[in-house]
């Protein structure tokens, strides 16, 4: 049997991360990985998070396993973290899932199962295990244009103008808020229409919402998904807990499935429940605990709204560093973009030969199409980063 198999494509960031490691340079830069490094290059564990890991070994009498579907009070924290008050609990079904690519997996099942013959419509580009979860599941896929590669922004109307070939019933995958690999978001008018346009070609949005708290607050970031959850007839969200709250390696997701029709939730949620028992039975428990403890104690859900917010102040901070030093370098405002962008990643529009001559010259580690992650950078490597990419004529 194993003589059969063939050698998978190697992972570009996973051989990006090795070949960073095998650089002597002391002043190398890694702007590759997606995870949130601080100033000394670290990725710690938040100070509410800890709290709740100490509270949580107090007092946790048993590692039995949850509902197939997780526990409904991780459910409640995050229907509300996300949706606030959009749609009522009882339009929403829920499952706990080994973080938010194991949502996206999940959700893409649940349309599988539910409507086989249906597209999934993603935004060119988008997060490389997108297409890659749809091509090994066998599903049709198709792409809407989404970034101007001139003005380093969202093309609004080529999303659409290409979304408007789209069937009824398809499904059109959007990031909830910073934009991965671009960094280029949706403005609220946007969202609106976008959610006039879904309903009226009666399309059905599946948002990945990875990166809540990372762009403009909380409330901000959660714009477009709640103006969908009240205007769509049903949706579906995939949403993550390895960023907002530090917890990569605890595997803490959840999908939820939203419908207008309160009497489809129950349905809807053993179906989700259903999936959950087909691929893995019972999801991981530890790091949903610590989201429900964080959310649920007024003193922990503060002290983790300060620490993201200074997370999400300091990467804006270092997007208006980098700008500025690009424009004293340039003279022009050719790189604003980057302060305009949100989250922890912009696509500089760099060829694949300039990310190498910078990578040569100057030690950054980027991926190869030009995305560079904000938080891995930090007062002393901004300047190596501007002038890597003069020099390297971006």
């Amino acid at each position: 049997m194993f003589e059969t198999l063939k050698a998978q494509p190697a992972d570009k960031i996973l051989s990006l991360m090795a070949a960073y490691r095998a650089d002597p340079r002391d002043d190398k830069v890694d702007l590759g990985v997606g995870v949130y490094k601080n100033a000394d290059g670290q990725t710690p564990i938040m100070r509410a998070v800890k709290a709740a890991e100490k509270k949580l070994w107090e007092v946790e009498d048993t590692k039995s396993y949850t509902g197939l579907a997780g526990d409904t009070g991780y459910h409640d924290v995050m229907r509300n973290l996300i949706l606030g008050d959009a749609v009522s609990p009882d339009q929403v079904a829920a499952a706990a899932t080994p973080g938010g690519t194991g949502a996206i997996r999940q959700g893409l099942e649940l349309i599988k199962m539910a409507s086989p013959q249906a597209t999934i419509w993603l935004s060119a580009p988008t997060w490389p295990n997108h297409p890659s979860i749809i091509k090994y599941l066998g599903m049709p896929m198709a792409e809407y244009r989404y970034f101007d590669a001139d003005t380093r922004g969202v093309d609004f109307g080529g999303m659409l103008t290409d979304l408007d070939q789209a069937k009824a019933g398809d499904i059109v995958l959007l990031h909830g808020c910073c934009h991965n690999p671009t960094g280029a978001n949706l403005t609220a008018s946007q969202w609106q229409e976008v959610a006039d346009f879904l309903k009226a070609k009666q399309l059905i949005p599946f948002v990945d919402i990875a990166y809540q708290g990372f762009g403009d607050g909380l409330d901000a970031d959660a714009f477009g998904v709640r103006h969908l959850a009240k205007t769509q007839p049903e949706m579906l969200v995939a949403a993550s807990c390895s960023k907002n709250f530090g917890i990569y390696r605890e595997r803490a997701g959840v999908l939820m499935a939203i419908s207008q029709d309160p009497a489809k939730t129950a349905l809807n949620q053993g179906t989700v429940a259903f999936l959950n028992r087909q691929n893995f039975s019972f999801p991981p428990d530890h790091g949903a605990r610590l989201v429900t403890l964080v959310l649920n104690d007024a003193e922990l859900r503060t002290d983790w709204l300060n620490e993201l917010e200074d997370i999400r102040t300091g990467m804006l901070g270092l997007r208006q560093q980098l700008s500025d030093a690009l424009r004293k370098r340039t003279n022009s405002d050719k790189f604003d973009f980057i302060a305009q962008h949100r989250g922890m990643f912009s696509r500089l529009g760099a060829t694949e030969a300039q990310v190498e001559a910078m990578r040569e010259s100057h030690g950054i580690y980027m991926v190869s199409d030009s995305r560079l992650n904000i938080a891995g950078l930090n007062a002393q490597s901004v300047p190596i980063l501007a002038d890597a990419i003069v020099a390297a004529g971006v």
